[in-house]
């Protein structure tokens, strides 16, 4: 699997790279049929609280699952983010069963 980080006004941080890789390795094992992820971290100036954003899309056949969240904190949106992939994830995993 490739993961795709990109850091938009944001500095680098390999601890948070390493991090969203090890959450998405879970999903990477449990779905094998997804072939890639793009992760992309920004900030939002006009959001006082809730400003760090996290959007991860997967790449897999048929269409692209994708998935933001805003938190106080990038680790959180990351998980947040995972979460709603990983629902999203099971309700394709169904459409796959049945073909």
């Amino acid at each position: 699997m490739s993961v795709n980080f990109q850091y938009v006004d944001v500095d680098v941080s390999d601890t948070l790279s390493a991090f969203t890789e090890e959450k998405l390795n879970k999903i990477f094992n449990r779905y094998e049929f997804i072939v890639g992820a793009d992760v992309f971290f920004k900030k939002d100036p006009n959001e006082p609280v809730n400003n760090k954003i996290c959007n991860i899309r997967l790449s897999l056949p048929g269409p692209r699952l994708f998935a933001t969240s805003n938190e106080k904190q990038y680790e959180v949106a990351v998980r947040s983010t995972i979460s709603d992939l990983e629902r999203q994830l099971k309700k394709r995993k169904e459409i796959f069963k049945t073909h």
